[in-house]
């Protein structure tokens, strides 16, 4: 994990506008020898290639490639403009990130303090925080710990001919997960689960609850328990209030008679299905396409594929196949950057809506142009 020093924070700074910003950045690079003179040039031509502003007040100025030979080494230099600074297209930064990375390195970077900053109320108290207080919020020591749910979590086409097996599974995965203890596992085996209906069941205890998860496992083939039908089993583990929000979008996918959507989905489907909005009035449509940058994700193909989504209206989520398989909101840059897509990585867009093949059809044809960087 990346480490934050306090000498790399400058709080209570003002800047007239944005150049002057990444001019005050640049030079605090150059002076902890992470990058060499000169390097300010790649960080100005970036800003005017497109726009590192993430939201909720936070911009990231960095390089572009043609400068990436002027890194030193990996390294940030953090900024905080109490005052704000107009970061044009009406959107005003009040925290800097100035990044130096040599190849890819920054998406790691990139994904472990977007995943801070995607949070709204921790972006309000950057604006005021001391250097200290600073540090950890962007490190995210002062985080609850975090709610596990995610493609290593849920199991399909499990071989199972009785919900015992589901069980088992379900909090084999969770105990893995550091989320429930032996107490929990033994009473909620012993206990039966609640049937939902349309072949979803539901299980928890209310012992041995170390942190919130979700676990899901699924017949290969439905079968009978009780005069029941039985095909997929959630087990949930809470100690907060985390686990409701996806409880409430399985309850309106029961609510509309749309489960069986959870059905036939595979587990990343599955996992975005129960983490965000589908319209229900309209068919869930899902494409896959190989990211061929170099460079992977960074923010300039994230702006382009952002951008291309924005002009449609259905709803769409990202999902990185070969990362965490947590969906993230396509309209969203902060949170597209923060799935930190290397090249080769592959990821799944989910659309519903009316213009959902259209939007899938765009998206497919950015991508094979390059993002904005030319076709691979």
């Amino acid at each position: 994990m990346f480490q934050l020093e306090v000498q790399a924070i400058h709080t209570g700074a003002s800047a007239q506008n944005k150049e002057e910003a990444i001019r005050q950045v640049a030079a605090a690079l150059t002076a902890a020898g992470n990058v060499a003179e000169g390097y300010v040039n790649g960080m100005l031509a970036r800003e005017q290639q497109t726009t590192t502003f993430l939201g909720n007040g936070i911009a990231i100025p960095h390089g572009t490639t043609d400068t990436r030979d002027l890194v030193l080494k990996t390294g940030v230099q953090v900024y905080q403009f109490p005052q704000g600074v107009d970061w044009g297209e009406g959107q005003t930064a009040y925290v800097a990130i100035g990044i130096a990375a040599k190849s890819d390195e920054h998406l790691a970077l990139l994904r472990q303090l977007t995943h801070v900053l995607s949070d709204d109320s921790i972006a309000e108290q950057l604006k005021t925080a001391s250097a200290e207080d600073l540090r950890a919020l962007l490190m995210g020591e002062n985080q609850a710990a975090e709610f596990k749910f995610d493609t290593s979590l849920i199991a399909v086409d499990v071989a199972a001919s009785d919900l015992i097996t589901l069980q088992a599974l379900n909090a084999g995965r969770l105990q893995a997960a550091g989320a429930v203890d032996a107490s929990f596992i033994a009473d909620v085996i012993s206990r039966a689960p609640l049937s939902l209906g349309q072949g979803i069941w539901l299980s928890d205890s209310a012992n041995g609850n170390l942190g919130s998860a979700v676990a899901v496992s699924r017949a290969a083939a439905p079968f009978q328990h009780q005069g029941e039908n039985v095909a997929l089993l959630l087990t949930v583990a809470a100690n907060d209030q985390r686990p409701l929000e996806v409880l409430g979008y399985l309850s309106n996918l029961l609510l509309s008679n749309k489960a069986e959507r959870l059905l036939k989905a595979d587990a990343a489907g599955i996992l975005a299905l129960l983490t965000s909005e589908v319209d229900e009035a309209a068919e869930l449509l899902t494409a896959e396409f190989t990211i061929r940058n170099e460079h992977g994700l960074h923010a300039r193909p994230g702006t382009a594929l952002v951008t291309v989504i924005k002009q449609f209206n259905s709803d769409i989520t990202v999902t990185n196949l070969d990362g965490s398989g947590k969906p993230a909101n396509g309209r969203s840059l902060m949170k597209v950057v923060a799935l930190g897509v290397k090249k080769g990585h592959r990821l799944r867009f989910t659309a519903s809506g009316e213009d959902a093949q259209q939007a899938l059809n765009a998206i497919e044809e950015a991508i094979n142009a390059g993002l904005g960087e030319g076709a691979a």
